[in-house]
């Protein structure tokens, strides 16, 4: 799913898979980032531990997209 969406929003997607184990030590909770699985957009937790559907993923997404571009506007930054 996640590289679907990528593709259509044209977004990088990074996707982190370790063993669980490895998401308990404390090097890993030192990076800030959710344990798994999660899905983050922008640095925000958008769901841990349960599913969730696409479309609300996409809503999200075109969310951050609009703030960008609004920033964008502001500033005159790209």
């Amino acid at each position: 799913m996640l590289p679907r969406l990528g593709e259509k929003f044209a977004i990088s997607i990074e996707v982190i898979s370790k063993p669980r184990h490895e998401y308990l030590l404390a090097a890993y909770a030192k990076t800030g980032l959710s344990k798994a699985p999660a899905i983050m957009i922008g640095g925000e937790t958008i769901v841990y531990g349960q599913d969730i559907d696409e479309q609300v993923i996409e809503a999200i997404i075109l969310k951050h997209q609009a703030k960008g571009i609004s920033r964008e506007l502001a500033t005159g930054e790209s």
